[in-house]
């Protein structure tokens, strides 16, 4: 799906990265505030300042190298804080909080796949090249954080649903913070990186039709 990317094209893919993920992390905060938890507001993160939602490790330098080195890349931002006490709804409003960020990427996807279908034979070979890539980043930020690995907000739409000895097991993973990401690249991308890859170029044809 990144494979063959030119320079200005990967340059277009930090700054699709930059603004797709601080709309994802800012979504995540205003659900949260919504259902009754000001935790990011209180900490500044409820905010389109991209700058409060980068990780530079995991958020540009992970998934640039990854993609230089030809691999499938995945987009981890810093993730917005909030208090699953003070959330209305219990682990349901969680939940909410946590599909919502995946979901505007699908909607931003959507929207790149709409521009292009009705504009194709108008565009601009270098604007439908932006649309494009842009579209590519969000729906990998979709389907890379619906996976239900803590702490990847797919996690917390199981959460919901899971019988308590899987949420112990979720809690216990999660609550190696960082270090569950190392596991999960590790031990487990390898084996889902083929479906993933199938299921961003299904939704790619899809919602672009080209």
């Amino acid at each position: 799906m990144f494979a063959n990317l030119s320079g200005v094209d990967i340059l277009i893919v930090l700054v699709s990265l930059i603004i797709s993920l601080t709309i994802h992390e800012a979504m995540h905060g205003y659900v949260a505030h919504w259902l009754g938890d000001t935790t990011a507001s209180d900490m500044g993160r409820l905010t389109l300042n991209p700058l409060k939602h980068i990780n530079l490790s995991t958020t540009i330098i992970l998934p640039l190298a990854l993609i230089l080195l030809g691999q499938q890349p995945f987009f981890v931002a810093k993730p917005v804080p909030f208090d699953s006490n003070k959330v209305k709804y219990g682990d349901y409003g969680t939940a909410l909080i946590g599909i919502f960020g995946p979901l505007t990427n699908l909607m931003l996807a959507a929207l790149g796949g709409i521009i292009i279908r009705i504009f194709y034979y108008n565009l601009d070979q270098n604007l439908f090249n932006i649309i494009i890539i842009f579209t590519q980043v969000n729906i990998s930020f979709f389907v890379f954080n619906m996976i239900p690995f803590p702490p990847l907000d797919g996690s917390r739409l199981l959460y919901a649903f899971a019988p308590e000895s899987v949420q112990r097991i979720m809690r216990q993973i999660e609550s190696i913070g960082f270090v569950s990401i190392v596991i999960f690249i590790v031990l487990i991308f390898q084996y889902v990186a083929g479906p993933i890859v199938n299921i961003e170029n299904s939704l790619l044809r899809f919602l672009v039709g080209v």
